[in-house]
């Protein structure tokens, strides 16, 4: 099924928790569901760098709504039965099912993410979906600063993850009007006193590098949940280590002829460089950080996710591992 250059580590063992698909076989699954995004809308939601067309929603993403959409409706079913069965108020609130999307640096997972929640906000049921991004829950980079750790911005330490936890356990308690911390990429920090307000979702996509984190257990037993604990189905974009690292400098050397070029870019002084000197500090950034986190805290996540989405040269989905039940 492949390996990870870094590791030598096959993707698929011959005793595995998962099930593959080609991704011509997982096409398949996808039977009459309606696509319903244009040309034009995959091309605004795309992210750099990023190939996915029309086709590639066919091949991949709609047999993952049609999946996501049984999921939803086992989970609402469920959710109405542990209601008769604890006797609750027909007044409780519904819980918003929460899909977590997670992978490395330049993979693909913004991409994803928000594909999903086209797709899913058109259902014939027409569901109410966000999507929020873990970067808002980073510690602003002033704090990063003052601890010494903005090379390691990315790494698990530097989100505020009773933040995360403290926004997920109210979404998930079906509370009104939760805050959720914005992200700014052009100035590459937290958007002081700037929020995006979900409002009682039906589905709630979470998106970030390290969201199927976990942790060391706690002594005595302690009920110390981690941010997975609040997802009801998760996803990790995945592909070979120096795939990564290509689509990571072909990222760096796009953006500074474009988005580095604005003065109020973080990384404005990147786009002066000469070539030469730019690719090394993208190679710096990739060798001494991203691929650090990766084979550290974001790689090991990977057996963790409900469905993996396994990605070749060309940026495109190749095989599909799903969970078995």
């Amino acid at each position: 099924m492949g390996q990870d250059s870094a590791s030598g580590e096959s993707w698929s063992e011959p005793v595995s928790p998962y099930r593959f698909f080609s991704a011509d076989e997982w096409s398949r699954f996808r039977a009459d569901t309606p696509l319903t995004l244009k040309a034009e809308e995959v091309r605004q939601l795309r992210s750099l760098n990023d190939p996915i067309d029309l086709e590639e929603v066919r091949r991949i993403y709609l047999s993952l709504s049609r999946l996501l959409s049984s999921h939803v409706e086992s989970s609402q079913m469920l959710f109405r039965q542990r209601k008769r069965f604890l006797n609750f108020s027909q007044t409780d609130n519904k819980t918003p099912f929460i899909i977590g999307v997670a992978g490395p640096v330049a993979v693909g997972k913004s991409t994803t993410a928000r594909l999903l929640k086209q797709l899913l906000a058109r259902w014939p049921s027409s569901p109410k979906v966000d999507l929020v991004t873990s970067d808002g829950f980073l510690y602003p980079n002033a704090v990063l600063e003052m601890e010494g750790l903005m090379r390691r911005k990315g790494f698990p330490e530097s989100f505020d993850t009773g933040a995360i936890l403290k926004f997920l356990s109210a979404i998930k308690a079906g509370m009104p009007n939760v805050k959720a911390p914005l992200y700014s990429h052009q100035s590459y920090d937290v958007m002081p006193d700037q929020f995006v307000t979900v409002d009682r979702p039906d589905i709630l996509i979470f998106e970030g590098i390290n969201v199927l984190q976990s942790r060391h257990l706690p002594e005595g037993g302690r009920m110390v949940p981690i941010v997975s604990d609040y997802f009801d189905f998760s996803i990790y974009i995945d592909a070979d280590m120096e795939q990564i690292h290509q689509w990571y400098v072909s990222r760096f050397k796009k953006l500074r002829q474009t988005a580095f070029r604005d003065p109020a870019s973080y990384f404005h002084r990147y786009a002066k460089l000469e070539e030469a000197d730019a690719l090394q500090i993208a190679e710096d950034l990739w060798d001494n950080i991203n691929l650090v986190n990766l084979q550290q805290n974001i790689l090991p996540t990977r057996p963790r996710a409900d469905l993996i989405l396994r990605k070749g040269r060309d940026h495109l989905v190749e095989t599909v591992a799903l969970r078995k039940l």
